[in-house]
């Protein structure tokens, strides 16, 4: 499966739950809080596979990930020591365009790729236009000083009046930031089972 280019409030309104971090959706989801379509609204049995894939789709579209992408960081976090899904999750946290949306400098990941994408940030002072980039504790994430004066930056953190995030420290005056540590599974505010993702890949 690509990359979702369809309606985004249809699987706002699928998943129940604002899954692209864009604060227009959630009015979407009080104006109708039941599934799309002429059946939205009725009940639906879904069997353990259905259980399984709904919630590895809701988690590879939130982050913006095309399934092969997906699967590699899956078998990624399979090699790793720990917990798989929580390996996952945090491989998934750990990426460059995930985090300067975190830090609030973009409505939503898919704004923060393309602004990754266009070259408007820089990782420990070296450009970096790779949204799947992989951060290290320590490493510092800034906007490009030729960027700073654009509108998107200062409107993203005019909305974000906080940072609520334990794991990155933010410098709104230097529009930069700092991954501190990788966050513990408690610290992810990310409303999806991760073992029913991993027993749905250990088929």
């Amino acid at each position: 499966m690509a990359r979702h280019t369809g309606p985004k409030a249809k699987l706002v309104r699928k998943f129940g739950e604002n899954i692209f971090g864009n604060p227009k959706f959630d009015k979407v989801l009080s104006n109708k809080p039941y599934g799309p379509g002429q059946h939205g609204a009725g009940r639906k049995r879904v069997s353990d596979y259905g259980t399984q894939l709904k919630e590895k789709q809701k988690l590879k579209i939130m982050y913006g990930l095309f399934e092969r992408q997906f699967r590699n960081l899956f078998k990624k976090a399979d090699r790793m020591r720990g917990i798989t899904g929580e390996n996952l999750l945090q491989l998934l946290e750990r990426r460059l365009d995930n985090t300067v949306y975190r830090l609030g400098f973009a409505n939503s990941r898919a704004q923060a790729r393309q602004l990754v994408s266009h070259r408007h940030f820089t990782v420990n002072g070296k450009s970096v236009n790779i949204p799947s980039y992989t951060l290290k504790p320590g490493d510092i994430v800034a906007v490009k000083q030729q960027s700073k004066k654009m509108d998107v930056f200062h409107n993203a953190l005019r909305i974000r009046k906080s940072n609520p995030y334990e794991w990155i420290e933010v410098e709104k005056a230097n529009l930069s930031g700092t991954f501190v540590k990788i966050p513990e599974r408690s610290e992810i505010p990310v409303n999806v089972n991760e073992q029913l993702i991993v027993e749905l890949y250990s088929k």
